[in-house]
């Protein structure tokens, strides 16, 4: 039965074809590494995302001062920041990785459903330092090329690849690809359901093989971090959480400042 995984990928296939990837960007992106900026970070890795609506919660900001926002999350102290470019169920655009990377000097993470080689040519041009890729859609063979032809593309694009996982399958898959981070994705995107619970399941069980590895989705507060960081988490991408606070900056400092 299709669950909302082949709803995301095939609906990623018609904006390929639309050519919601198309774009005259071409931005020198300073060399900046979201794994070393992780490692080398003195208080909580914090990737701040961009997301201005999501399938489960709806619109989550209106499509305001990007520039400021981003602003605004470097600022409070994050460690790099994600931007959904996705434009049907998230209402994001590949522009807003050209205008986050004239604003700021941290670390700009592309996330999307990346199925072909033509997204990770637009990130590389939009000026983003590294791409989101998704275990499960190379595993439904929905990708144009297999998992580490896909990392190697964006490696030769000067572009890290996170690979999202989210079962203990996909995990022990990820950990042998060569991968700059592995994401756990708390989110069920099957059914959209949330639980931290996943990332200390994962992380008790299998050894991260010298990854990095950022626990993404459902945190929301500084306890949130603590027991994500006590599973065995080094960094945490927090979106909704972040796009819905009234002041952004005061947000991301205080997960920053997580003990």
């Amino acid at each position: 039965m299709p669950d909302y995984i082949d709803t995301l990928a095939r609906d990623a296939m018609k904006s390929i074809k639309e050519g919601h990837y198309e774009t005259s960007a071409k931005v020198a992106s300073p060399p900046r590494s979201l794994k070393e900026a992780i490692l080398n970070a003195r208080r909580t890795p914090i990737i701040s995302e961009v997301k201005f609506a999501s399938p489960s919660k709806g619109t989550l900001r209106e499509n305001g001062d990007l520039k400021k926002i981003v602003r605004d999350m470097e600022e409070g102290g994050t460690t790099g920041i994600s931007i959904l470019t996705e434009p049907k169920h998230f209402n994001g655009h590949i522009k807003y990785v050209t205008e986050a990377r004239g604003q700021v000097d941290v670390p700009i993470l592309m996330k999307d459903i990346i199925l072909s080689p033509v997204q990770i040519e637009s990130a590389s041009r939009s000026g983003a330092n590294a791409i989101l890729l998704i275990q499960a859609l190379f595993d439904r063979g929905y990708c144009d090329l297999d998992v580490q032809s896909m990392i190697e593309h964006a490696h030769s694009k000067n572009l890290e690849a996170l690979l999202e996982v989210h079962t203990e399958d996909e995990f022990l898959t990820a950990v042998k690809t060569n991968a700059d981070l592995i994401g756990i994705n708390n989110r069920d995107l099957k059914t959209l359901q949330v639980n931290l619970e996943v990332t200390k399941r994962i992380l008790t069980k299998h050894s991260p093989g010298g990854k990095v590895i950022v626990s993404e989705s459902g945190i929301n507060t500084p306890q949130d971090i603590s027991f994500l960081r006590n599973c065995g988490a080094q960094a945490f991408l927090v979106g909704t959480a972040i796009m819905k606070a009234s002041n952004i900056r005061d947000k991301v400092k205080q997960l920053v400042e997580s003990p």
